[in-house]
């Protein structure tokens, strides 16, 4: 075969190669640039295709619920269980625990209510301190120390209602465990969170009038 022959059966090679590699570029280079703006809007009906299909799903407000109630139940498991032994003092024991609740609050449980939400913003209906940064770090830190507050009057008032009932002031019959726990300070921090909501619509309603 003829050198000239073999060049032009080269060249189309050559010639899709350099193609591929164009479209392959300009792929990478959508890919790079997409954002909110630029990219299509994709149905509802197309992203359930790419979601699981079990056939028993929960709810998205039933995943929350178990998020936070599995989360406060852990830090009473390793927190309350786990140092009760080492911190005699039952302040030191609150103190200690609000803040791992805080903590655990900032950094996993509302990342994981972020994280299963399934369109961006839609679970934080559930959390109390919906901005990050650091001044949610603290923020989350005192609110769990409220809601540790109300757990641990309620225990009192319970244990304190039983005691009197059985005429025996040492009495505890409701001590601390985790699964109770857990739904006590999930009761409390729905009731915090939908008590927030009701203030935030009354003053959005009296913006309204206002205007």
């Amino acid at each position: 075969m003829s050198r000239k022959r073999q060049r032009k059966q080269e060249k189309p090679e050559v010639e899709k190669e350099a193609d591929y590699y164009d479209l392959k570029k300009g792929a990478i280079q959508d890919l790079v640039e997409a954002d909110e703006s630029n990219s299509p809007e994709v149905s509802e009906e197309e992203l359930r295709k790419y979601r699981s299909s079990s056939k028993y799903q929960l709810a998205p407000w039933v995943k929350a619920l178990l998020i936070k109630f599995w989360f406060a139940g852990a830090v009473c498991f390793f927190f309350i269980w786990g140092l009760g032994l080492y911190l005699a003092d039952v302040l030191d024991t609150l103190f200690v625990t609000a803040i791992a609740l805080g903590i655990v609050t900032d950094l996993l449980t509302n990342n994981a209510l972020r994280f299963i939400a399934e369109t961006e913003g839609a679970n934080d209906r559930w959390i109390m301190v919906t901005k990050k940064g650091y001044i949610s770090f603290i923020l989350n830190i005192l609110y769990a120390g409220l809601v540790l507050f109300c757990v641990y009057t309620l225990y009192s008032v319970i244990n304190a209602g039983f005691a009197a009932a059985l005429n025996d002031p040492e009495r505890i019959v409701l001590g601390v465990e985790p699964i109770l726990f857990g739904l006590f300070y999930l009761g409390f921090d729905l009731l915090l969170i939908c008590i927030k909501h009701q203030i935030s619509n009354i003053l959005a309603r009296s913006k309204v009038s206002a205007q």
